[in-house]
This record gives structure tokens, sequence and C-alpha cells, in this order.
């Protein structure tokens, strides 16, 4: 979307279905975010439930309920969030025997929670109506509603007085195959005998082997011997590695329309390579890149072949061979846009995807003869993806693309054709290659009607190590990209670089407070700007570069007042984040970029800087962004208040 939300917009409504025999299924009800738009809402009562029952629940917490530190615990907290007769208060039971039932699973829930607390000395008492629920027959009359009383003297908290694990892994020749010490997450004499650092353990011990290929490694002993006089625990663990393992073949079952030996391939596992766990979640990654199966599932044999091999099989469920989409915006700036697409997920059998791409956008904007379709932006385009060329991370990928589009700076009328490759190092390197060639036609105020035809190649790297792109805590983004291309019509060869960083720093309890920066340089040698494409220049300005400012009006200003593209970019961003509540987060960032005549760039032309502040309201896609910016040395075109509203962080 172009520029700046002046007023309040509404945007991006996308409808999807799947194609099949019978045609499109419809959607009988709709909620958005918790809220009923249409269609039929299902009640949640369950009618199975017969002699409904209620009761009222009430926690009490006796004894010394304090860390072996001395501080104060959180046992009401640890209890009530084990019990299932506090979590289902408001529902009702079935019967008495509904509510005993309840009651009597709460021993057990609770006493797991304690010993996950590191207390192997707890007492419980679970009362109905005055008399202990283990005691009460299950065939016993109770009101419609009981009284529940839950007591609790958690005990003391144990410490660990000796931690053995016999049969540890050699350290691994890969450090990615390096598995945490089990001493760092608290298996070590002294520290809480939490019940699940003792899991933990033995699942390290576990991993260490299997990461080194030692697919059935296994824990033979287990050995925890609570000694309540002195509120310690003896842990004692024995592991068998057994023996090394190797891939074997490959079975794959369920396809219907895919090719088996295809499947197999880009699984990535290859016959007669040591077993290691991280192959098999790079073989659910690649699976799910072909967007063909609804489910994949990769198990293991129970046993390793004489011969060594671990033979696996993996199986499928395929999706409907057809998809389509249709979404629709509108901005009071921008006006109306509608979009559709069509895609065929498998033709050939080997999930190669052909998808078919139209969208107008643009009608009714603030621009002059808003309502005029030559001044609405148009784009058709068709993709073709070919996954698996090369190796099972490569894919090939073409497309051919036509479109109008109509921005402040320029029009421009295109034809442009590309294909390439795309590949995958790791989880966190991303490579791509493409040849291009375009014809377009811009028509821009100052420089007036120009034609080019370009032709070139474009690589790029992208490193990407952040916990979660849509609101990182921690990691990198680093990409860079190289363009070199030849102009026709004025006999120009040109080359475009672009490199990106962004770094994330968080500190606090779960990472509340985050502190984000950004840097992004751009540099195109070559002749000037008049003998250019405009879209290859670099313009600033807008919500994903300096918020405050016009999209794109931060470049070179000439000599009539008009913004031209620039052969340079520096942009810079900065922001701190913080957790308010669970949900809701304020932000503060400062923005700055500013945009060159020359390749490199001498800031000759004042830097442009924005600042402001938002809100974040977090949903399982990501965090919802309302940023308002005020730019610092504002321009003709640009706003007094800029808004943005998104979904994820600005960076």
């Amino acid at each position: 979307m172009r520029g700046p939300f002046r007023k309040i917009g509404i945007f991006a409504l996308l409808l999807t279905g799947q194609v099949s025999p019978l045609g499109v299924s419809p959607a009988a009800a709709f909620d958005l975010f918790g809220i009923h738009l249409w269609g039929e809402k299902k009640e949640t009562a369950d009618a199975s439930i017969t002699d409904p029952k209620r009761y009222k629940v009430q926690v009490a917490i006796t004894g010394n309920a304090r860390n072996h530190d001395g501080r104060e615990s959180d046992a009401k907290e640890t209890v009530e969030g084990a019990s299932s007769l506090v979590a289902d208060e408001d529902k009702p039971v079935s019967g008495a025997a509904g509510l005993l039932a309840k009651a009597r699973g709460d021993y057990r829930r609770i006493l797991q929670a304690l010993y996950g607390d590191g207390r192997y000395g707890g007492t419980i008492s679970i009362k109905v109506n005055g008399r202990e629920a283990a005691d009460i027959p299950i065939d016993a009359e109770l009101p419609s509603e009981s009284a529940v009383v839950i007591s609790v003297d958690p005990g003391p908290q144990f410490l660990f007085a000796r931690t053995s694990i016999s049969e540890l892994a050699p350290p691994p020749s890969d450090p990615r195959d390096a598995v945490k010490s089990s001493e760092d997450e608290g298996f070590a004499p002294g520290k809480v005998a939490v019940s699940g650092t003792i899991v933990k353990a033995e699942l390290l011990a576990v991993d260490g082997w299997r990461r080194q290929g030692f697919a059935k490694a296994k824990t033979t002993k287990e050995s925890v011997v609570a000694d309540h006089r002195n509120d310690s625990v003896d842990v004692d663990i024995a592991v068998d590695p057994g023996r090394r393992a190797h891939y074997g073949s490959v079975a794959v079952k369920g396809t219907e329309r895919m090719d088996p030996q295809f499947v197999a391939r880009q699984t990535g596992l290859k016959p007669g390579e040591v077993y290691n766990p991280r192959d098999i979640e790079r073989a659910r990654k690649r699976l799910n890149r072909l967007e063909v199966f609804r489910a994949a599932t990769i198990t293991e044999a129970d046993e390793i072949e004489p011969d060594g091999t671990l033979p696996m099989t993996l199986t499928v469920q395929e999706r409907p061979l057809r998809r389509f989409g249709v979404g629709g915006s509108y901005s009071t700036l921008d006006g109306a846009g509608l979009e559709t697409y069509w895609m065929h997920r498998n033709l050939f059998g080997k999930a190669e995807r052909l998808r078919f791409d139209a969208k107008v956008s643009g009608v009714g904007s603030t621009d002059k003869k808003a309502f005029d379709p030559k001044n609405y932006s148009y784009l058709a385009g068709v993709t073709f993806t070919k996954p698996g060329i090369f190796t099972p991370d490569t894919d090939f990928v073409s497309s051919l693309i036509a479109e109008q589009e109509v921005l402040d700076a320029y029009t421009r009328t295109a034809i442009t054709a590309q294909a390439g490759l795309t590949h995958i190092f790791n989880d966190e390197l991303k490579g791509r290659a493409f040849a291009t060639v375009s014809r377009a036609r811009f028509d821009d105020d100052y420089f007036g009607k120009r034609d080019f035809l370009t032709a070139g190649v474009l690589g790029g790297l992208t490193y990407d190590s952040r916990d979660k792109p849509a609101d990182a805590t921690s990691g990198y983004f680093l990409e860079g990209v190289v363009e070199p291309f030849h102009e026709f019509e004025y006999g120009n060869f040109a080359a475009k670089f672009t490199a990106e960083g962004r770094t994330y720093y968080g500190f606090g309890e779960d990472d509340r407070v985050v502190l984000a920066g950004r840097l992004k340089l751009g540099a195109l040698a070559g002749p000037s700007a008049s003998e250019l494409p405009p879209d290859k220049l670099f313009f600033a300005g807008g919500g994903g570069s300096i918020r405050g400012y016009a999209y794109r009006n931060v470049g070179v200003v000439t000599s009539t007042g008009v913004v031209i593209g620039g052969r340079s970019l520096v942009e810079t961003s900065a922001e701190v984040r913080a957790r308010v509540t669970e949900d809701i987060g304020i932000v503060g960032f400062v923005d700055a970029g500013y945009v060159g005549e020359n390749t490199l760039p001498d800031f000759s032309e004042e830097m442009s800087i924005g600042v402001g502040g938002g809100v974040r309201y977090q949903t399982g896609l990501g965090p919802i962004r309302l940023d308002v910016a005020v730019p610092l040395n504002r321009r003709h075109g640009d706003p007094s208040v800029a808004f943005y509203v998104g979904i994820g962080q600005a960076f």
C-alpha cells in the first residue's frame, strides 16, 4: 500500500478456497479475533452431560511452603495450575461420579506438579462437602452444588545430592550436533531436584548419542532415591547407545498424484549416510516447502537392520490440486484495490506449481482523476516453479509479469520476464540467482516519457537467524543483492548493490524489553539518472523505510522541486520495544535516511529524520502494529503526522 494513512484505513481481507470436484465449500461461520461476524454460531455446551453437578473450589496452602533459599514460593499458583477442578470450575460435571473422578484425578496431577517444583514430601487433601474425595463411594449422592476444598502442604524443596549419567556421548565432530550440558540445565549437586530436570537430563544424554548416528540409544536404568531426612535426592542414569545406524531406503505411502520416487528424493535422506535427527527435521521442512501435502510423517523402523541400515517410512496426505484466492483493500489515501490468484500445485506429479495473479489498485485515491482507469495500477502475471532442480533444496522459478504502476514519482508501464534458481543452504542461509529482461516506459514530471530495455542478472544471499521473524527478540538478519544490467536504448552498463542488516537484543524477564536496529545501504554505479530506469534508482520514505515521510518522497530534489531517484542510499532505524502486559506492548523509534545523486553518498543534502511511537497487540500471527510518526524536516508532499498499521514488527 502506498504511503501512510492520513485517515483511518481498512485493508486486506483475503479469502482463499480449494477447488474440488464438487466445487468450493462455503464458510458456514466466520470469527475474526474472537468476534463472531457471520454464520451460525455453535453453542459450546455439552449436551451429553446428564444430572449436571456444579461446585465451588477453594485452594489452601498449609505448612512451610518457602523455597529452599527462604524466598516465598508460588505453591498456590502451582497447585491451581495443575488442578482440573480449578480449571473447570465454571463447567458442570456429569453427576456425582463425574465430580469424584475429577477430584481423584487431581491427587495425581497435583503430586506431579509438586515433583515438578522439587517437593517430594508433600501431602494432599481434597474434600468434597467435608469428606475426603478418595473415601467417598463413586455412587454416592451429592447435592446440585458442592463445596470442594483442596489443602496442600507442599513440604520442603529437595536438592540433588548425587547426579550421575553413565555412557555419555563423546564430543561431536560437528559443532551443530552438540547438545546442552545436563549440568547447565540444573542436573547437578546442590540444585533444586525438579522432576523435569531429571527427564531433561535423560533426553539430553540420549540425544547426544542420536546426533552421532546411534538412532536407538536409550536409557536402561533410572534410579531416583529421595532422602527425607536430608531433603535430598540421588539420581543415577544409565544409557545404552546401541549401534550406529545408516539410512536405509525411504518407503513412501499415501501418494495419489505425486511421484513416490521424487518424494523420497526430496527428503534428502540418502541411503548409506549416517543417521542424524537434524536430517529428519530438514526433510520435514523440505516436504512442507513443496506445498503439496496436508500432512507428512517420517517414522523410523523399530530395529536397525543387520547390515547397519535403518529403513524409513514417509506417510503423506496430499492437498487438492488447485487453489484460488481473492483479496481486497481500502485506505483513505490509496483508494480501493482488488487482487486474485489461481494456482495449480502439482502439474506433472513432481510438485510443479503454476500460478496466475491479477491485481488492480488506486481506485478512488486522493490523486486527481482518481476514477479514471488510466490512473489505476494494474498487474497480470504468471509464475512457474519447479522444485528439486539439481538438489532437493534448489528450485527453478520463472515468471512473466505485465503491469502499470502509478506512483507519485512516476508512472511505469512494463513487461518483465525472469528465470533463475533459488537455493537453501541451511536453516539460516538462502541464495538466489536470476536472469531478467524488462521493457518499460516511464512518464514523470521531470524527464517526461522515456523507454528502456534492460537485461541483466540478479544475485542475492540472505542470512536470517532471528528467533521469531515477525517479532524477533534475538538474532540477525543480513541480506546482500547485486544486480548488474545493460540498458539498450541508451547503450549503458550499470550495476546496483544493496545490503541490509538488522539486529535484536532482548533483556529482562522473558525478554520483555528489546532493542532493535536496522541499517540499509545502496549504491548504483553507471550513467546519470537521466539515462537509468527510475525503478532501478533509490527512493526512501514510508512505512518500510523512513516513517513520517510520504511514500518514496525522499530522493534527489531537482531545481524545479521535483523528487527523482538517486544513485546512493543510506537508511537506519532504532527501536525500543517493551511489553507492558502479555498482550500489549509499546514502541519508541527513530528512523533516518538519505538519498544521494552520486554513487557514493556525499551527504550534501540533509538527512531525513522521523520520530514516533506505537503500540503492539499480540496475536497468533504476530503483533498488530499501530505507529504514529512525525517528520522532523518535513518537505513538500510529506504529512505533518503519519499513521501506519500492519501485522508484525516494522523490521
